[in-house]
């Protein structure tokens, strides 16, 4: 038995956050109803056409859903959600704000008619403040976050290569609902709660954030090396490869000059002899072992940080990740069902003794309107009337 087993879920979702969210749930055994809009769905069915005709970002967050197809703007519609929502544990919703309230479903209303219900919102910004009906887009978040502005090379700034700001809020109203259900459980009562997403990746920005209004600078952008920590990022070797190499302490220092560098007294040199003053010579430091590495293969350095025991990473591609021959050995892949034949799909990250996630298909649009509108006591045909 899966720890959500019995726990329903109503989503109105769409893009990334909110079915990031619920796949997760999912993932724990809840019954995810996805409400969708007819014939065109959640938008992110069409982002691309990449996996077997469908796409990767949908095929990534909808799995093991229902999807039933509602036209939320007709009074069928709404009667069919409010059945819905009768019967849930949970109403998750990013609409765009004020939708679900003009639609007749405000969340004060919903948690005084059912005490029990865990109503989540999701949006970019929350749902007051100056910034409540401004459009949020996944980049547009990092740049209000100040990510952007930390991320890039010296001379150009750059976003980051997934959608994090989706997932950081996408992640937050998970733990939230898994924390009210729990404090369900102990008082009987559901809750109202709200995630957006500036605030979301706020948190995750503590650092950079800390470092700016304390220490009177920006974070420098230092491409893919680390910003304050050195040497921490990529080096070049003698086959044309890159290899990266993260150093902690000055314990790890001393040794990567012993073993790695074969130079005892850079060590103790000045320009190079705490982290602070590495970071500040960072260019002539970095000039000193890509010279020592010029004669090496990538394999062959790794093999020397390896027995310095010095942290360390290939530079690998998402094909290389896609076949990485640590998830192979630890059976970290599953297979899902989807309307365009088997997909590989890694497990959740989460590995609990005695306990299989659900890994059951990605819905087709509308896939499950016909057996969910029967459990309700209605009809496609009473739709239309």
């Amino acid at each position: 038995m899966l720890p959500l087993d019995g726990i329903t879920v109503v989503a109105l979702e769409q893009a990334i956050a909110v079915p990031f969210a619920t796949r997760q749930l999912a993932d724990l055994g809840a019954r995810v109803i996805k409400v969708e809009r007819p014939e065109t769905g959640d938008f992110a069915r069409n982002y691309d056409t990449t996996v077997n005709g469908l796409s990767s970002h949908f095929v990534w967050c909808n799995r093991s859903k229902e999807s039933i197809e509602l036209n939320l703007k007709s009074e069928t519609g709404k009667e069919a959600l409010g059945r819905l929502i009768e019967g849930a544990d949970v109403l998750i919703q990013n609409l765009a704000p004020g939708a679900l309230e003009r639609m007749g479903f405000d969340p004060v209303d919903l948690a005084e008619k059912y005490p029990a219900l865990i109503i989540c919102s999701l949006s970019g910004y929350g749902k007051d403040g100056p910034y409540a009906n401004k459009k949020a887009y996944d980049l547009l978040v990092q740049c209000e976050a100040g990510l952007v502005s930390i991320t890039g090379s010296e001379e150009t700034q750059a976003k980051s290569g997934i959608s994090i700001a989706d997932i950081a809020a996408g992640m937050y109203a998970y733990s939230g609902i898994l924390t009210a259900l729990l404090n369900r459980e102990k008082t009987g009562k559901g809750t109202i709660m709200e995630v957006s997403m500036l605030e979301a990746l706020g948190e995750w920005m503590g650092y950079p954030l800390y470092y700016a209004a304390y220490g009177g600078t920006e974070p420098k952008r230092t491409g893919a090396s680390h910003s304050t920590i050195y040497p921490y990022g990529p080096f070049q070797c003698g086959d044309g490869k890159t290899v990266f190499i993260g150093l902690q302490n000055e314990r790890e220092w001393v040794n990567f000059c012993s073993i790695v560098l074969e130079d005892r007294d850079l060590a103790t040199d000045s320009r190079f002899e705490n982290n602070s003053n590495r970071s500040a010579n960072r260019q002539e430091l970095k000039k000193l072992i890509e010279y020592s590495f010029k004669s090496l293969t990538s394999d062959e350095v790794l093999e020397k940080v390896e027995e310095a025991k010095i942290a360390n990473a290939r530079l690998n591609n998402m094909k290389d990740f896609f076949d990485h021959p640590q998830l192979s050995a630890r059976n970290r892949w599953s297979e899902v069902e989807t309307p365009a034949g088997k997909i590989a799909a890694l497990k959740p990250p989460v590995t609990v003794e005695g306990m299989e996630a659900m890994m059951k298909p990605v819905p087709d649009l509308g896939e499950h309107t016909d057996q969910i509108l029967e459990e309700i006591g209605m009809t496609k045909e009473s739709m239309k009337q």
